[in-house]
């Protein structure tokens, strides 16, 4: 099975040559949670994520206890660790919470976006039908993601923004689990959103985000991802 398989084998991670290694080690970790290039059960291996990064073992170490200690990662022996599978009573909490929050920055968003915003979006939904045809589904589900965040960065309200984030570092591995499926679904419903903030109508906005979550929703109930309580 795919989350039996050591990451090490795979090549995700680059060298890191930034002073504070911990910290880069814990931005990298991340990034690949929320683009989908990990998946539920996948194993952190402190010697192989090391040799992939550049690094010693201790910078690798500290950035998977911190991810640990956040509830990111989980630990089951001090060797094992992996991407938890997401119960279905959490990944509806987060479902909750990811309606309201991105409702909010949909809708702030079509207040404040400018020209050059609105040809931003519609240039990464362009792109995303493209690569999901001809390129490879990481490079699909990075714009989609960047979809995402580019709204909450449009909504101007960082603190929203974060908390969003720190949602995706959760929601990332399913999304990413469920995009070959459920891509042709989400693309169409990117539409609506930027047709939306290019009005400036706000409500609607809301409301197209929303609907774009709970057809993703959908597709992960249906897929069976979800650990049983």
């Amino acid at each position: 099975m795919r989350g039996s398989e050591p990451l090490g084998v795979r090549d995700i991670f680059s060298t890191i040559d930034r002073p504070n290694l911990a910290e880069s080690v814990r931005a990298r970790i991340t990034a690949a949670l929320v683009a989908g290039e990990l998946k539920p059960g996948d194993k952190l291996r402190i010697r192989p994520l090391a040799e992939q990064l550049g690094t010693s073992v201790t910078p690798v170490r500290d950035a998977l206890l911190g991810l640990i200690s956040d509830g990111v990662l989980e630990s089951r022996t001090p060797k094992d660790v992996r991407v938890p599978a997401i119960r279905l009573g959490d990944y509806e909490e987060i479902r909750i919470i990811r309606l309201r929050v991105e409702g909010l920055a949909a809708r702030m968003a079509a207040l404040n976006a400018t020209a050059g915003d609105v040809a931003l979006l519609r240039d990464l939904v362009e792109r995303n039908e493209a690569a999901r045809v001809d390129g490879p589904t990481s490079e699909a589900l990075r714009l989609n993601q960047i979809f995402h965040f580019e709204i909450a960065r449009i909504a101007a309200m960082p603190t929203l923004a974060d908390i969003i984030r720190r949602l995706w570092l959760r929601m990332g591995p399913i999304i990413a689990a469920i995009y070959v499926a459920g891509g042709r679904t989400m693309i169409d419903h990117h539409y609506p959103i930027l047709d939306a903030i290019a009005a400036g109508d706000g409500d609607a906005a809301e409301r197209a985000i929303q609907a774009d979550i709970e057809a993703a929703a959908d597709f992960v109930r249906a897929a069976g991802l979800l650990a049983d309580e």
